[in-house]
């Protein structure tokens, strides 16, 4: 494993898609808690912006997340809520300063 690796999601949901999106989201949670690697991760819903959801995550690596990221129910959440984003998922690993 490469170390732990800090991942924060930002998705936007078209405005009226707001509960299609918080649904396919919350599907993804138990899933992904499950994985080999995943050390936590979390969902949010902006109280500033309705609609948009960040998750927190923290990872034993960067395979772990690429594993995450091509996993099928990640692949059945934007499926599920593709047409209802704003726009693309942003996905922001990050390092510590």
């Amino acid at each position: 494993m490469s170390g732990e690796l800090k991942v924060v999601a930002v998705i936007t949901a078209k405005p009226g898609s707001e509960q299609v999106v918080r649904d396919a989201l919350n599907a993804l949670v138990a899933p992904t808690r499950d994985e080999a690697g995943c050390q936590s991760y979390d969902l949010y819903e902006s109280v500033a912006a309705a609609g948009t959801f960040v998750t927190l995550e923290s990872w034993s690596g960067q395979e772990d997340l690429d594993a995450h990221l091509q996993s099928a129910h990640v692949g059945q959440a934007f499926a599920a809520a593709g047409e209802h984003l704003q726009s693309a998922p942003g996905i922001h690993p990050l390092h510590a300063l």
